[in-house]
Parts: C-alpha cells; sequence; structure tokens
C-alpha cells in the first residue's frame, strides 16, 4: 500500500523493500544521522544537563534522525529499460592512513 507510515527507533538503520505485481521490485537503505536539534540538544545538555544528560539523548537515540526522510521509492514497470529504486546500505569507510608516529 503506498503511501505508508513506519514507526522505527530512531538508533535504527533498515532497508524498506517494496513491490507490485507487474512492476520490478525496489529498496532502499535508511540510515541515521545526527539531526540538526540534536547537536543543539547535546549542547545544552554539556552546559547545563551534564554527562547524563549527554548519556540518555544517547541511549534513546533523541540526537538523530532518519535519512533520506521521507523515503521514497519509486517501481517501474517489467519490461521498462529503467530500473526501480535501488539504494543499497553504504560500505563501511576505510579508515584513512596517517603519517606514522615517531
Amino acid at each position: 500500500m503506498s503511501p505508508c507510515t513506519v514507526e522505527v527507533s530512531r538508533k535504527s538503520e533498515f532497508t524498506a523493500y517494496a513491490e507490485k505485481e507487474g512492476y520490478k521490485p525496489g529498496s532502499l537503505f535508511v540510515g541515521t544521522k545526527m539531526s540538526g536539534g540534536g547537536a543543539a540538544g547535546l549542547a545544552g545538555n554539556i552546559l547545563v544537563g551534564g554527562i547524563i544528560g549527554v548519556g540518555v539523548d544517547a541511549a534513546t537515540g533523541a540526537t538523530l534522525d532518519h535519512y533520506p526522510n521521507p523515503a521514497l521509492i519509486t517501481l517501474v514497470a517489467v519490461g521498462s529499460t529503467s530500473e526501480s529504486t535501488n539504494i543499497p546500505k553504504p560500505a563501511p569507510a576505510k579508515p584513512s592512513k596517517g603519517a606514522p608516529v615517531s
């Protein structure tokens, strides 16, 4: 059914899948990132609430938002030369190599 709403913990990353008869299936990875308000709230906790407030926000995911938001998967008809949305989970970032420490 489209559109739909799914409630997910702010800390959870997930892949959404969509399919419909006569259409190519699609998928979309939905990740998390620090929200704009989350950074301000984190700074406020450091100044006013101390380490306990920072810990509570980190544990509950209160400083995070999902992206992309809204998440949109576009399906295309079978036989079309186009492809449905298919955005996989990104590969983990490789640690950068710095200069050796003497």
